[in-house]
């Protein structure tokens, strides 16, 4: 729901103002000096304030200045307002940023007439921003082999659908990518794509990330806040990890995914929504299912569009473009766009099993030219150890077990152990605490183990 600020000495029209706009279906809080209203902005997301020049404590000019310089992206569009106004001072509120500027006593038509072309105003800034942000990270789908050739299809094809989607894949696999790829080849490619990554938000805020809350209703934040589902009204909206939410949180996405509606926490009324939901995972849902953990009608609305990314192992031909397209990125980031690597080097991470998938092949290659910098062919000696001294591929793709891998039991042991923690650390996005969980260690027996191993959560 839109939200306005008024603010104004005169509680005869902070009343009224209040009363009209309530009546068009904003949600209206007023203030009556700028102190006050400086604290609701910096606290609340509001779409519009309508601000007097003359206030008590302040001069409203001077407010509109620290409004149009707070460290918020989502600043709201400010309307002067004033019983004295001249065209001096309507210019000057102009080069401060100000909207509009409307003289006393108020016209209901023009007030409303401008509230609604502010809103669309502020609306239309927070989707540009949102676009800029999404064009910073790339969607390109790299690979020639035979899965990546089909998955691009399949996007091609479900694309310009509304059918929601279920992306499966071991983490890191680039479930986000396809996401964003099945976004900027729909018909909502104009409106924004909104991610939420299911297992990084606590059960006990999650409900609120997803469909925001009302009027303070979350102690300790601001009064209210937008959830994922409002901000993707007419996009895409991106439900990572999917498999991690708990079953009480599944049952209030199945009811928002069947109407198109939602209760933000503490409000009285739905908000209304478009958004086409793609979801994914690299739990086996079914399995979930079965032990209880996964709700099946939430599972069977979600998997109109089922999409499999294949893990790197299995695509190990895709690895040299990976490469390539890598060191472009970093190379251009840290001031070295030339960078390239040997074919040997290329060769020993193709053997390597890459648990960690793409994610960790990217991890990798930038951990290679941060610690090399001087370095503008980077050749096999270059990659850290694990890449060729662990466990590697074989032809086939599958894991080379052969015991001259290892000098010694106790140094295949220590390969084997590394790889199984960081794959589980991976799968928890570095939340140790759950990994020592997973793996059935207390927490300070996993730090010690981790340590020995020189294993770093970063990492």
């Amino acid at each position: 729901m839109n939200h306005v600020l008024i603010v104004d000495d005169e509680a005869e029209i902070r009343e009224s103002l209040k009363s009209i706009l309530r009546e068009e279906g904003y949600l209206v809080t007023t203030s009556a000096t700028a102190t006050e209203a400086l604290e609701l902005v910096r606290d609340a997301d509001y779409d519009v304030v309508l601000l007097d020049i003359w206030l008590p404590d302040r001069d409203g000019l001077e407010t509109l200045g620290e409004i149009r310089r707070l460290e918020n992206a989502n600043v709201p569009e400010v309307v002067i307002i004033s019983g004295h106004g001249t065209i001096e001072a309507a210019v000057r509120a102009t080069k401060l940023g100000a909207y509009d500027f409307l003289e006393k006593p108020l016209s209901l038509d023009r007030t409303l007439i401008v509230v609604k072309n502010a809103m669309r105003a502020r609306q239309m800034r927070e989707d540009n921003a949102e676009f800029a942000r999404q064009l910073a990270v790339k969607g390109n789908v790299t690979g020639q082999s035979v899965a990546m050739k089909a998955l691009r299809q399949q996007i091609q094809l479900m694309a310009p659908t509304n059918g929601r989607v279920l992306i499966f894949g071991e983490s890191g696999t680039g479930k986000e990518l396809i996401g964003r790829a099945m976004h900027a080849a729909s018909l909502r490619k104009d409106r924004p794509f909104v991610e939420l990554n299911c297992a990084a938000i606590p059960e006990d805020y999650i409900e609120s990330e997803l469909f925001g809350y009302r009027h303070g209703a979350v102690p300790g934040g601001p009064p209210e806040k937008r959830g994922t589902f409002e901000r993707a009204d007419g996009g895409t909206l991106f439900l990572d990890e999917v498999g991690d939410m708990s079953l009480k949180t599944q049952a209030k996405v199945l009811r928002a995914l069947d109407e198109q509606r939602f209760l933000p926490v503490g409000a009285s009324h739905p908000v209304l929504v478009d958004v086409r939901v793609i979801a994914a995972t690299n739990k086996d849902l079914e399995e979930e299912i079965a032990r209880g953990n996964f709700r099946e009608d939430l599972f069977y609305r979600l998997n109109v569009i089922p999409f499999y990314v294949p893990p790197l192992r299995e695509r190990k031909e895709d690895i040299p473009l990976l490469v390539k397209e890598f060191l472009e990125e970093f190379g251009q980031q840290y001031g070295r766009p030339h960078v390239e690597m040997t074919e040997e080097a290329v060769s020993a991470l193709r053997q390597y099993h890459w648990p960690g998938n793409v994610r960790e092949l990217r991890n990798l290659i930038e951990r290679v030219l941060i610690l090399n910098p001087k370095v503008h062919r980077i050749e096999k000696k270059h990659l850290p150890m694990l890449v060729y001294r662990g466990p590697k591929l074989t032809e086939s793709g599958r894991l080379n077990t052969k015991t001259e891998e290892f000098a010694s039991l106790v140094e295949a042991r220590e390969a084997y152990e590394r790889e199984f923690i960081l794959k589980k650390l991976d799968e928890v996005h570095g939340n140790v605490s759950r990994a020592a969980e997973t793996l059935g260690l207390e927490r300070s027996h996993l730090y010690r183990k981790m340590k020995a191993l020189g294993v770093s959560v970063k990492e």
